[in-house]
């Protein structure tokens, strides 16, 4: 089924299946992003993209300025890292992400100028090929979340005809609001970098999917958008039910166009091209400075936090010294997470450093969280029946507990999307999200011997 016109903003009739209703908790909707002061240090991480990791191109003593390329990689799935503060470089070693991933790290320490890098300059964007250079010496990779490089996405094979753009402005992970405040807040740059983009790439259509609890952001997007005589009828709004994870790509893709993707498949394959809003707002802020991705936007929020706010911070800032620009601490947190509640990561320490697709930093206190016990799974189905991708997620964690890789492959465990879900609904209390992880590491060693 195809999207419906109404007063300017379309209006899917395409359900898609799966999902759950979860607690919005936007407390942080009014609050424009505050840029923190410029950190003591910053911790810059090789590996803040899917892919392969980046290798420093500078050493210790060098004097390195805001912008300027600190790691970079040829490998296909890389996007260079760029140095966020100026100063000097203190070390290079190893840290380990959230994920349990242990990567290379090089610390600058700051000199609190945040000079900017001399050769930094706009970039000439007049084709295909000169906007996918663009967009891999900004650094840009996906700032929904989930790293994946954007000149990829963006060079689409040449027997993919991709007709429609859709722009990811759900944010349906309770208590982020960083994508809301983009639209408020940097409404031209959204529609700047999506004329862009269409101009180059042809789009016939551009859709900017937005969920019905933000009609603030549906208000501002679609008045400018009727201002501007550039969008005539290509560029519309759509408005989305307010269910998680509505802002997954493939529950996107069908929701505003009526296109089911096929497991194995991608959404260019049925001729969809998705970009998160803030990293097609931050590519049109990109083509017009030459300034790369040195800073991004964070919801700091949770009953630990004294003032949840909206901040920008230089990335690699340790969370604590972002926690401590948002009052600190109320109370020592018993649960403290690097992006939304739903699939962001649980972390031991405030002294790890931010990553590009860090979204949030989020504490919660004690006695704050709905937690369960772990009992034997009863066979109720609510996980089957909730998962987007139709997948039986306890069938997953009985082969995964038993490292049986090819049953895994069978059953299509790669599918998982890791929204949590399954976990959310499961009145046993399982942490099914962490053996849905596990599943798929048991497939990767097992591909790997």
């Amino acid at each position: 089924m195809s999207p419906v016109k109404t007063s300017g903003v379309l209006k899917t009739v395409q359900r898609v299946r799966g999902g759950v209703a979860v607690s919005h908790n936007k407390h942080t909707n009014d609050c424009e992003a505050q840029r923190i002061p410029a950190p003591a240090k910053v911790v810059l991480a090789m590996q803040q993209h899917i892919g392969a990791p980046c290798a420093p191109c500078v050493k210790v003593g060098d004097t390195v300025s805001v912008g300027q390329v600190i790691g970079d990689s040829e490998a296909a799935l890389c996007v260079p890292i760029h140095a966020s503060v100026s100063g000097k470089v203190t070390a290079i070693g190893e840290l380990t992400l959230p994920q349990g991933v242990i990567t290379q790290s090089i610390t600058i320490e700051s000199d609190g100028e945040m000079r900017l890098f001399e050769g930094l300059e706009p970039p000439k964007v007049t084709d295909k090929a000169s906007l996918v250079a663009a967009a891999r010496a900004s650094g840009l990779m996906g700032l929904g979340g989930a790293g994946f490089p954007a000149h990829v996405k963006l060079n689409t094979p040449p027997d993919r005809e991709i007709d429609t753009l859709i722009v990811n402005a759900a944010e349906c992970e309770p208590f982020l609001t960083v994508d809301y405040r983009e639209c408020l807040d940097n409404s031209w740059d959204i529609l700047s970098g999506v004329y862009t983009l269409q101009e180059i790439l042809g789009f016939q259509n551009v859709i900017i999917g937005v969920e019905d609890n933000k009609p603030k952001a549906i208000e501002v997007l679609a008045r400018i958008a009727e201002k501007d005589d550039q969008t005539g009828d290509a560029v519309k709004l759509m408005t989305l039910p307010s269910q998680y994870p509505q802002g997954a790509e493939k529950m996107l893709v069908q929701a505003a166009t009526g296109r089911k993707i096929p497991p194995g498949k991608l959404p260019m394959d049925l001729g969809c091209l998705v970009m998160n809003v803030a990293s097609v707002a931050f590519l049109a802020r990109y083509i017009k400075t030459g300034k790369p991705l040195v800073s991004r936007n964070l919801t700091v929020d949770g009953s630990a936090i004294s003032s949840p706010k909206n901040v920008r911070a230089p990335i690699g800032t340790s969370l604590g010294e972002i926690i401590d620009f948002c009052g600190g601490f109320r109370e020592e947190p018993f649960k403290l997470i690097t992006g939304g509640p739903m699939m962001g990561y649980a972390v031991v320490s405030p002294e790890l450093p931010t990553l590009k697709q860090n979204n949030a930093i989020l504490a919660f206190a004690s006695g704050t969280l709905r937690t369960k016990p772990e009992r034997d799974c009863i066979r109720c189905g609510r996980c089957a029946y909730v998962c987007p991708m139709r997948l039986m997620p306890t069938q997953i964690k009985r082969y995964a507990s038993a490292g049986d890789a090819e049953r895994l492959q069978k059953i299509g465990t790669d599918l998982c999307m890791e929204c949590g879900s399954c976990a959310y609904v499961c009145p046993a209390g399982l942490p099914l999200v962490q053996y849905l992880r596990l599943a798929k590491a048991v497939e990767q060693e097992a591909s790997q011997t």
